[in-house]
């Protein structure tokens, strides 16, 4: 199986399944043939935006685009500048990924501004496509990890509206019933499985397709991003000093302890659908853990409203309960035609007021370090971790090794039955590519 061709399917998907409620995706009818839609141009100042969505139906119920267009009025009101809408539409438009038109647009110089995918943010800035950032005024504020994950060859070429964490999802009351602590370790978490197996439960871990590289994530990098040595390290994966495939091991075998221990479906995994899956079994008390992204507590849609007791906390680590973190980024063409209007558009919507409101809208974690929203109950064991700046990056730009995608891809190679030693092997293609490719 060629990993990186596949990951381009596999990406077009990452805006609507890491962050669900904040970029979906619009179904619009039309001429099959047209896969981008174009506001109409009413004013004299445009600021032509590519985006996966259009803007919102002012009667539609989608909490997270209205919180989006909620600061794109807040610009265009302060500015007098229109956002145009250039939306890509899937459906009509099934030969290449929103990261394939993403690249081609960009590459062309065809808009001003972008929302953007890690990978495309990766590829883009280290072409020279993405203009600088950092003299914004809004980047004063954000968080450090916002800055490092969206930095390319020195270069801040992307800021995201919100901070996507994942974390475990558990059934506190189960945990009570049979007097166990929330793991931290992993060796504690396997522990917990083998408890709740021996009373009777098939199936302790609810897993999908998607997300199982959650685990992964955060026993390779727990140290790398909480040692006090992160950027060094990364310069040497880079370079080729260093392996992905060290980092990864023990989280695979990790997995594949857990698929031969039938703490989790493997088969099921392979061919599940996040939430869809393993939702009806943890609402039902029959498996106790599932894994999820922050939002999902937040909705009655996904696991907002439980019978039972629910915590999130962060995976088993060397380091304690560890988040998983993901981001996606706004961005601006190198050579865009209204630069100068898209960048204080950025720097409007991405300003403390305008995250505040965004922040307090969706509920989410803000770039900004200034902006803080309370949370619900059921996060707050995760919240803490991350407000003490404990956590992983799932994304980081400054990878020449793509990481959320390419390890979502080889753990299902894991659940198809691959050895370890299997999925290492093509850790190293990966790496190989990468430090080889002309930069």
């Amino acid at each position: 199986m060629h990993i990186t061709k596949t990951l381009k399917s596999w990406m077009a998907a990452l805006l609507a399944g890491t962050i669900i409620l904040l970029f979906a995706s619009c179904a619009i009818p039309g001429d099959p043939d047209q896969n981008l839609i174009s506001s109409q141009e009413t004013e004299e100042r445009i600021v032509n935006f590519f985006s996966p969505m259009e803007k919102i139906d002012p009667d539609a119920e989608n909490v997270a685009r209205s919180a989006s267009d909620l600061t794109i009025s807040m610009a265009e009101e302060q500015l007098g500048v229109t956002l145009a809408y250039k939306t890509y539409t899937a459906e009509n438009y099934q030969d290449k990924t929103y990261d394939d038109v993403c690249l081609d647009r960009a590459r062309s110089d065809m808009d001003d501004l972008y929302l953007l995918n890690p990978d495309t943010i990766r590829t883009l800035g280290a072409e020279g496509k993405l203009m600088d950032l950092s003299g914004l005024d809004c980047v004063q504020n954000l968080r450090d990890i916002v800055k490092a994950a969206n930095t390319v060859d020195g270069k801040l070429v992307a800021i995201p509206q919100e901070i996507v964490a994942y974390g475990l999802f558990v059934n506190k009351d189960m945990f009570d019933q049979y007097k166990l602590a929330l793991p931290e370790t992993p060796e504690e978490f396997l522990e917990c499985c083998r408890v709740f197996q021996e009373n009777g439960i098939e199936t302790p871990v609810g897993a999908n397709r998607w997300w199982l590289e959650t685990f992964v994530l955060a026993q390779a990098y727990a140290d790398l991003y909480n040692g006090g040595n992160a950027q060094a390290e990364i310069d040497a994966l880079n370079r080729g000093e260093a392996k992905y495939s060290d980092y990864m091991r023990p989280g695979f075998e990790f997995l594949q302890e857990m698929i031969d221990c039938g703490y989790i479906n493997a088969e099921k995994a392979l061919v599940s659908e996040a939430i869809e899956g393993e939702g009806a079994d943890f609402l039902a008390q029959k498996t106790p853990i599932v894994m999820a992204y922050w939002s999902a507590a937040n909705t009655e849609t996904a696991y907002g409203k439980t019978d039972f007791h629910m915590q999130v906390i962060g995976f088993p680590s060397s380091r304690g309960q560890m988040p998983v973190m993901t981001l996606t980024g706004y961005a601006v063409g190198a050579n865009a035609e209204h630069a100068q209007d898209a960048m204080r558009t950025l720097d409007v919507i991405l300003s403390d007021e305008a995250l505040q409101l965004y922040a307090e809208t969706n509920r989410v974690i803000s770039p900004s370090k200034n902006v803080e929203v309370e949370c619900v109950p059921a996060l707050k064991p995760l919240n803490d971790r991350i407000q003490e700046n404990i956590y992983v990056l799932a994304s980081n730009a400054g990878m020449d090794v793509e990481q959320w995608g390419n390890t979502c891809l080889i753990v299902r190679q894991l659940l198809g039955g691959a050895s370890v030693d299997e999925c290492m092997a093509e850790f190293d293609r990966l790496q190989d590519e990468a430090v080889s490719s002309p930069q």
